[in-house]
């Protein structure tokens, strides 16, 4: 109820291990994160990218900074957590957590409001780390939509909410059917599965990046 994050040991030593690898690789692109809650996930990425030497790199963090959505048709299947008091965190809040650990800068850039009315026209430019924390299949929809083609050969998608949302996986299955992508994605933990961007054949394809664990065909 105090963290900065809920996502777990696991999931950050995957952020890291993300990171490590697209800075050894020199794989172009920022990290970029779409649902971010109280900024626990992107303050560990800032901390990784100064530490490994990455600190030229763009912490970018995407959110309606007002709590979850209005469920959609497509969302049905999960619980409705518009009004559960737990997830709204204010921009400013974020923010401040980031001033805790003397974070903020010109390195770091908020995203304020519905992927589905700003995303497509964010500033970002090449994605070495895309990470989607969104829930809904309305929120993963429109994140990979807007961002996924800005994913560099050798970065990588992180799916926090594959195993955890029901209508999340559908938008990943829909999404990868629609553009010809057969993934296979690695599991981080029970809940949360990544992918590296191979480029594979004229088009990206996600394969799984380390050896070892349970893939999950999308």
């Amino acid at each position: 109820m105090f963290g900065y994050t809920m996502i777990g040991a696991k999931r950050l030593s995957n952020i890291q291990s993300c990171i490590e690898d697209i800075l050894k690789h020199n794989v172009e692109g920022d990290f970029v994160e779409c649902g971010v809650w109280r900024g626990g996930a992107s303050i560990f990425a800032r901390v990784a990218l100064d530490e490994y030497g990455g600190s030229n790199r763009t912490v970018w963090l995407a959110d309606s900074f007002e709590g979850m959505p209005v469920r959609t048709a497509e969302d049905m299947s999960d619980p409705d957590l518009t009004d559960d008091g737990y997830h709204p965190v204010s921009l400013d809040q974020v923010k401040a957590n980031f001033a805790r650990f003397d974070l903020l800068g010109d390195r770091v850039r908020f995203i304020k409001g519905w992927f589905s009315d700003t995303l497509p026209t964010a500033p970002i430019g090449k994605i070495a780390i895309l990470r989607l924390d969104g829930d809904y299949y309305s929120s993963t929809m429109d994140a990979l939509n807007a961002l996924y083609d800005k994913v560099t050969n050798g970065g990588y998608i992180i799916i926090d909410d594959y195993n955890a949302f029901k209508s999340c996986k559908t938008a990943i299955t829909e999404f990868c059917r629609k553009r010809q992508i057969h993934p296979t994605l690695q599991e981080i933990d029970n809940l949360g599965v990544f992918g590296k961007n191979s480029g594979i054949e004229g088009y990206a394809c996600l394969i799984t990046f380390r050896a070892g664990g349970r893939g999950t065909r999308a």
